[in-house]
């Protein structure tokens, strides 16, 4: 019988007889696939050793050639007629569901993809095309780890191809059984053309029950597929749990299976970014898809272990949502693979901001705002546990580095630091999280108030102007910083006298420590008749006396090792203002505007504070405290080849002291550069090449 209907087949196609041929063919095919379930009696039998799948192809086969055929372009021939109103596509959907043959399910998986991928006619506003393909979407997914996750994959990327070359099916799809009932309650037309009436009446089988009298084999087919179908066909369609493309494709792309998640992924994105106005809006307002998003990123970021060693989250902060694994060398953690997992959806989400239609992704940021960081990361923030406020804040910081998208960077400056943007006073109460994360900026754990600087840090980098503003300039804009009554100096060079500084008091001098060499300063030139630059460089450079610098030693230079970095950091950051409008020259003071008090704002002073204790513990009593350490300029000198892997990191007696030391010293030069480059003997801006277009 196998070998009459390719035969039949063969002559068809290859002969090219009329279409009713094709019609008999094809017809045939769907025979012999109704007539398995009349003669198998071992359900054991996978599909996939039954003649199903070759008889599935065949049919693909004819429907392809057939509209190859057509001569009116986007009419229906008859074979895809008859598939359509005798619900073919609906009768394989049930099969698939109960599984019979075993694999059947992967086999109507593949044929669907295939019809929709390769028949050009428009085929998803058919209702009898439609209902099977929202049925089957709903089969899909319903387990994690399923066996047909690879061809559930294939089918939902078939499907967004379609929506792609037509954005308008987006919301048809995703309406699902909302949109089929309107139809039915207005009585608009969801079946074929009409010149589909003269199939309408052959071996059909309307959700099993045949529109005529059949013949005894047809019958007993119709009677046999029934008996295998599950006990209500339209269950799919009752629930009242949502179901469609867009909660399938969330559920593949949390998939073990790495090819599979990103293929489900890069769907999504495709799906969000290429979105028209109103399918965008449809996707935001009636949709679950922004929830079911953050959900999940929700859900891994439960899953990590309460306590993370921040070095271990600051290793894999490059994680990337196209590879979120972490690379198989780099040494393990507890708590590795799901830190990965939640980075790499963070990342992925990010992508998804930034990708989106501006209705999406205004959605999607705003419930990452609040249902991520106002009520998941908030409380471990504000939490009395040191592992948690450490924890949390780490990851915290892991994610600004990620961070990419406008949308979501907005929000996140409002999650952090408020919208407040009025000038502070020392008394003012700004928002919980903001002054909970200034005062842990000087927590008593050294590591808290490490893990939050390191979180600024990262927060000034970002190109976005509310961020300086909250934490700066809003204090300075009037400039209230400047001395009322007094006239601003045209240069410092009069009023800087070191003799008067108190750390190089009589004592200092009297103590022996007399330095050796005068300090390498600056050449002394006036910028325009206004402060010298040059005083403001050795200001920096003269903190540390001689006695304590080790640089000279090494055949290392003055502040001078630090000027690239730091001119390249100025570049950096001029470029990233210059679309932000900020005046090239100090604003004008107002002679009538009342004198106020100046107040820095809670940063500066946390940042002043902590400084300040800094040159108390270190230059305060330096000169002092080294004359007890024995062997000082030895000690210290290797301290320094330890700090920079030139010597191996044997353990010496006042060693906190020494790197204090060390450090201090270098972070001076670095300050002196920095200075500089901000303020070259010509003028700057003459001097800064313009940033590239569109680089922030």
């Amino acid at each position: 019988m196998l070998s009459r209907l390719g035969a039949l087949l063969q002559e068809a196609v290859g002969a090219r007889e009329p279409s009713i041929d094709l019609l008999q063919a094809f017809v045939e095919h769907w025979k012999g696939i109704t007539h398995y379930y009349i003669e198998s009696t071992d359900e054991n039998t996978p599909a996939k050793k039954t003649d199903i799948p070759w008889r599935l192809k065949q049919m693909l086969d004819i429907l392809v050639y057939e509209e190859q055929q057509q001569a009116a372009a986007g009419e229906a021939g008859p074979c895809l007629e008859y598939l359509l109103q005798h619900k073919i596509l609906e009768t394989l959907c049930a099969l698939g569901k109960a599984e019979y043959p075993p694999g059947m399910r992967q086999q109507v998986f593949q044929f669907f993809s295939k019809v929709l991928a390769q028949v050009q006619h428009p085929l998803l506003h058919y209702l009898s095309v439609h209902r099977p393909v929202q049925k089957l979407l709903r089969l899909g997914g319903t387990a994690p780890g399923s066996i047909t996750e690879k061809e559930e994959v294939q089918f939902t990327t078939v499907l967004c191809s379609k929506i792609q070359q037509d954005p308008e099916l987006l919301a048809y799809i995703l309406e699902g059984k909302k949109i089929v009932g309107r139809k039915k309650a207005c009585g608009e037309p969801t079946a074929l053309p009409k010149d589909t009436a003269s199939h309408r009446d052959k071996d059909c089988f309307h959700d099993g029950a045949p529109a005529r009298p059949q013949l005894d084999e047809e019958s007993r087919g119709a009677q046999a597929l029934n008996s295998h179908m599950p006990a209500e066909t339209e269950e799919l369609d009752g629930g009242t749990t949502e179901s469609n493309l867009i909660t399938s494709l969330l559920g593949l792309c949390q998939s073990k299976k790495s090819r599979v998640a990103l293929k489900a992924q890069e769907n999504l994105l495709l799906l969000v970014s290429m979105a028209s106005p109103a399918a965008a809006t449809y996707l935001v307002q009636s949709s679950a898809c922004c929830p079911a998003i953050v959900r999940h990123l929700c859900q891994l970021y439960r899953s990590m272990p309460v306590f993370l060693d921040p070095a271990d989250i600051a290793a894999l902060e490059g994680i990337s949502w196209r590879l979120p694994s972490a690379p198989s060398d780099e040494a393990s953690f507890p708590g590795k693979e799901a830190l990965a997992a939640f980075l790499g959806w963070f990342d992925y989400c990010d992508h998804l901001i930034t990708e989106a239609h501006t209705v999406v992704a205004d959605a999607l940021a705003k419930a990452v705002a609040e249902k991520f960081f106002v009520e998941t990361l908030q409380p471990q923030l504000l939490h009395v546990s040191e592992q948690s406020i450490l924890t949390s804040t780490a990851l915290l910081t892991a994610m600004l580095i990620q961070l990419r998208s406008p949308a979501l960077l907005r929000e996140a400056v409002a999650f952090l630091l408020g919208t407040d943007r009025h000038p502070e006073a020392p008394g003012d109460n700004p928002c919980a999280l903001y002054a909970h994360l200034i005062r842990h900026c000087d927590h008593l754990s050294d590591e808290i108030s490490i893990a939050t600087l390191r979180l600024f840090e990262e927060l000034l980098q970002k190109p976005h102007e509310g961020i300086i503003r909250s934490l700066v300039l809003r204090n300075l804009e009037g400039r209230p910083y400047v001395a009322w009554g007094s006239p601003e100096p045209e240069s410092y060079e009069d009023t800087l006298d070191l003799e008067e500084d108190p750390y190089f008091t009589d004592s200092f001098l009297d103590s022996g420590f007399q330095p050796r060499t005068k300090p390498r300063l600056a050449p002394a030139t006036s910028y325009d008749g206004k402060t010298a630059v040059t005083e403001i460089v050795n200001s920096f450079l003269c903190l540390v006396p001689e006695e304590a610098k080790t640089s000279a030693f090494l055949e290392e230079t003055g502040y001078d090792t630090y000027v690239h970095d730091a001119y390249g950091l100025f570049q950096e950051c001029s470029s990233r203002v210059a679309s932000w409008g900020w005046p090239l020259t100090p604003t004008p003071l107002d002679p009538h505007e009342p004198e106020r008090p100046f107040f820095e704002g809670h940063f500066l002073r946390v940042l002043f504070d902590r400084m300040s204790r800094i040159l108390d513990q270190v230059i305060g009593d330096l000169m002092q405290r080294i004359q007890r350490v024995p062997q000082f300029p030895g000690k210290l000198l290797l301290v320094r080849k330890q700090l920079t892997g030139q010597a191996p990191g044997e353990q010496l007696d006042h060693q906190t002291l020494l790197q204090g030391v060390v450090v201090l010293e270098e972070f001076c030069k670095e300050l002196a550069a920095i200075a500089f480059v901000k303020f070259p003997p010509h003028d700057p801006r003459q001097n800064v090449s313009p940033a590239p277009e569109g680089q922030v």
